[in-house]
């Protein structure tokens, strides 16, 4: 009797470990972190990424505990413009270098970015999105994309991931998906608030669809599960477009 019930109690104690097994292939098959690529195009408003929105994206998914990784393009910038004085310098710099200013030295560059690591993809705006990351500044609506970039964004919709991008940076997604609607904040009004109004209607002459929201607004297309939000192409305080890029920062993760 004593060795049938001490085989019995051996059987129930390797269920039950198989059992625990299981449930904790389970557990780590779902709770394993999403984490959100970052895309940055050198540092600095004039010519690449813009520091408040940059910092706002980064501030924002650490406080909903999103890890996330930064890439920016191994290349050289556009061009270098002294920040004083709006003037163009007679210099070269290197968008990945400069991005690191950011980053405190974690980046990655862009060309080696692999979508089926990540859940999410995120472009901050500032001139680098359409100097660096993009033509639009020399080109509009005729404007390329740089070719590390278009992988990126074709990979994470071919695996029906959210893409997030805030001031001038909806432009790049106007010319990478096929009628986007997009948010860049007011296409008219004044032009002291909204000084940048322009690619309003260039994101409609590349295919897209300008819907205008205002600095504490943001807009969702659901359908290529993209979100954008104005940020400074408002002139706008910092705080506001720390909120605007909080927005679009939550949103995303919701969507993850």
């Amino acid at each position: 009797i004593f060795v049938k019930s001490h085989s019995a109690i051996l059987k129930g104690v390797y269920k039950q470990m198989i059992g625990l097994r299981s449930i904790s292939r389970r557990f780590s098959s779902t709770s394993t972190p999403k984490k959100v690529a970052v895309v940055f195009s050198g540092c600095g408003v004039y010519d690449g990424t813009e520091i408040t929105e940059a910092v706002s994206t980064l501030i924002h998914l650490s406080a909903t505990k999103t890890p996330y990784k930064i890439y920016a393009p191994d290349a050289e910038q556009m061009h270098v413009v002294d920040h004083t004085s709006g003037e163009e310098q007679g210099e070269s710099r290197n968008a990945l270098k400069e991005s690191a200013r950011i980053a405190r030295g974690d980046v990655a560059p862009l060309s080696t970015l692999d979508p089926s690591a990540y859940s999410a993809l995120i472009i901050p705006g500032g001139f680098g999105a359409a100097k660096n990351l993009s033509s639009f500044a020399t080109d509009g609506p005729d404007m390329s994309v740089i070719p590390d970039l278009v992988a990126a964004i074709s990979g994470f919709r071919d695996q029906g991931k959210p893409l997030g991008a805030c001031c001038i940076a909806p432009t790049i997604l106007a010319k990478t998906v096929p009628s986007a609607s997009l948010t860049v904040g007011q296409s008219s009004g004044s032009e002291d608030v909204w000084p940048y109004q322009g690619a309003a209607g260039a994101i409609n002459a590349m295919g897209g669809k300008h819907v205008d929201t205002e600095i504490d607004g943001f807009h969702v297309d659901e359908a290529n599960k993209i979100v954008t939000s104005a940020a400074y192409m408002k002139n706008a305080t910092p705080s506001e477009v720390h909120n605007s890029v909080g927005l679009l920062v939550s949103k995303i993760v919701s969507l993850m």
